[in-house]
């Protein structure tokens, strides 16, 4: 046993030397309290990365098929009532959604900023099944009122009871409404005078849409959508206004769920353009991007980059709508964001590299100031140090 202890004892790699040989000096006690201070600021922020997750980031080709593209968005109107704001959406395939009021909110806002009103989008009038007659504005003893489209019914069992029912009605044919006066429907509703009561309030339209993934647009609009000869039109008229206040906020606009680390750069965006009225543009390039934390629960979200322009409004012209437009298209990479973290071999790893580099470093800086007051005391007491 003895022997084993031996063996062991003269594998020792640190030899001990004796306390007689020792030399404590002032220089080697403040260098000793520096290098702890920096071993244990050091010690601390490799802590502090073990403990948090490292993000890796990863390009790569996006390969995904059939998917669709929810967007988010929250824009405040100061000076555009919500009776005349629409919401239109579509895509190069073709596909249109034209004054969409699915999953859409607004809320009625005085010229404070107040809210006065808050309601979901209506998505219009229950029809009428089987109406007896059509007697316009008339209601006879024991029969179904069945209010009439002024030719743009589709079939001979279609009623527009509401001006909204005719309005829809026209944009579905293409046609404009130049005079609500002349609808018995609008005239009865006052549809004119809901306008001027209106006048000075602003609108806050939210919610989101759906649409696919391929590149598009959608835009803000005073009045309702349709097509004439293969165009976007949006019927205008029918406010008798010369010009619409497009100045507007973009509370916020996301493409896709949130994940740690988003930037949407029109969030808290803010135009009041002088003239207000006209064609407010938003060029975006939607970059996917896939967010996996270190529990591996994966967020399928997207980022953007915009551009932005303005064009001032001609009534006259059909390019310069009145409105706000956001372009969009997709980007061909994805970006992949990953949670990992540090494994404990690496850290202890850093730990010990830390510890002995600073030992080390400390120790050469230690002699070399010990050796140098050496040689510094031994000149004068010769008298040759000057």
């Amino acid at each position: 046993m003895n022997n084993i202890v031996n063996k062991i004892r003269n594998l020792d790699a640190y030899p001990k030397i004796n306390e007689d040989f020792y030399s404590r000096t002032l220089s080697g006690g403040l260098i000793t309290l520096a290098s702890s201070v920096v071993m244990l600021l050091l010690f601390v922020s490799e802590l502090r990365l073990y403990l948090h997750a490292v993000t890796e980031t990863k390009l790569v080709v996006d390969t995904s098929r059939g998917e669709t593209l929810k967007i988010n968005f929250d824009v405040t109107f100061p000076a555009l009532p919500c009776s005349i704001l629409s919401l239109d959406a579509m895509d190069i395939s073709g596909e249109q959604h034209l004054d969409v009021r699915h999953d859409i909110f607004k809320k009625r806002i005085d010229a404070s900023g107040n809210v006065i009103e808050s309601r979901q989008d209506g998505i219009g009038a229950p029809k009428i099944e089987n109406p007896l007659q059509k007697h316009g504005g008339r209601l006879e003893h024991n029969e179904t009122y069945c209010g009439s489209c002024y030719g743009a019914e589709s079939s001979d069992d279609d009623c527009c009871n509401t001006c909204e029912d005719v309005r829809e009605a026209y944009r579905k044919k293409g046609w404009a409404v130049s005079n609500p006066d002349l609808l018995d429907q609008c005239k009865r509703e006052g549809f004119l005078q809901k306008i001027k009561d209106e006048e000075g309030e602003g609108c806050n339209m939210y919610g989101f849409l759906e649409v696919n993934k391929v590149a598009g647009n959608f835009h803000f609009a005073p009045g309702k959508s349709f097509q004439q000869s293969n165009v976007h039109v949006h019927d205008l008229q029918a406010f008798q206004k010369d010009s619409f206040n497009i100045s507007h906020k973009i509370n916020r606009l996301a493409f896709g769920d949130y994940f740690p680390g988003v930037l949407n750069p029109l969030d808290g965006v803010q135009w009041t353009q002088e003239p207000p009225s006209g064609m407010y543009q938003y060029f975006i390039k939607v970059v996917p991007t896939v967010y996996t934390d270190s529990r591996g629960s994966t967020i399928q979200s997207n980022q953007f980059s915009v551009t932005e322009h303005f064009r001032t409004a001609d009534v006259g012209r059909l390019q310069a709508l009145p409105g706000v437009f956001f372009f969009y298209d997709l980007s061909p990479i994805k970006v992949t964001f990953s949670e990992e973290n540090v494994s404990f071999l690496h850290f202890l790893t850093n730990v010990c590299a830390i510890v002995g580099g600073v030992f080390t470093v400390s120790g050469i800086l230690d002699s070399f100031i010990y050796h140098g007051q050496k040689a510094i005391k031994k000149k004068m007491e010769i008298g040759k140090f000057s």
